[in-house]
């Protein structure tokens, strides 16, 4: 087990050794009860690439659409008729955008890989999806921060990634088992990175976390 490092979420420098499995090395943060993978050995872009290739997220795929109702049905019940969107990290076949865009919102895209135009991180808007995405952030702070800002006052931010609950399963942990997985939030971290931001959050159903950035959403402005 290498040494402590620093809370890639909240900074922390007193994270606690968590477990070793094979080769790699896993801390957790006492403070946001972040889990993560030392860095030293997360994947490199070519890796990460080849993984994602793998993805089977057809937009016309049933079974996927219903996956992702479960962040995309209260979501919609939040959201004024003919917002705007941004979908981060949709990954090589957007299916969420899709459903959101057939229910009237404008999507953007967003996809180091698959949709790298860095243009539509420079607008704001009404919400911001992140679907099995977060846990791929490298830089969750970062990354947070980024979803922050690019949100309008009153917007909302639409997470969905498994939550981790069982620290004695965790090496069997399918969801471990992917090499691209470098963090793990459990419920208290969603709620520490809302309470971080000022964010209202609740958790609609498991795995699943709608946060509100505060203010009032000026409906003369546009992305």
């Amino acid at each position: 087990m290498t040494g402590a490092r620093p809370c890639p979420l909240c900074d922390d420098p007193a994270t606690e050794a968590f477990v070793t499995i094979a080769t790699q090395s896993y801390h957790r943060c006492p403070v946001c009860a972040l889990r993560f993978l030392d860095p030293a050995h997360h994947p490199d872009r070519e890796t990460e690439r080849a993984q994602y290739a793998l993805h089977q997220n057809d937009p016309d795929d049933p079974r996927y659409r219903a996956f992702l109702s479960r962040l995309a049905d209260p979501l919609l019940a939040m959201l004024e008729p003919g917002s705007s969107g941004l979908d981060y990290g949709c990954g090589p076949g957007p299916a969420l955008a899709a459903m959101l865009r057939e229910a009237g919102h404008a999507v953007a895209l967003y996809d180091p890989f698959f949709a790298p135009d860095k243009r539509v991180l420079e607008a704001n808007y009404d919400f911001v999806t992140c679907t099995e995405t977060a846990e791929h952030f490298h830089d969750p702070a970062r990354e947070f921060a980024r979803l922050d800002a690019l949100l309008r006052p009153g917007g909302w931010l639409g997470l969905m990634t498994i939550f981790q609950s069982d620290d004695a399963r965790f090496a069997g942990w399918h969801y471990r088992r992917d090499p691209t997985h470098v963090v793990f939030y459990r419920e208290e971290t969603v709620h520490w990175i809302a309470a971080h931001y000022g964010w209202e959050c609740t958790i609609p159903c498991p795995n699943v976390a709608l946060m509100q950035k505060p203010g009032a959403a000026d409906p003369g402005s546009s992305p």
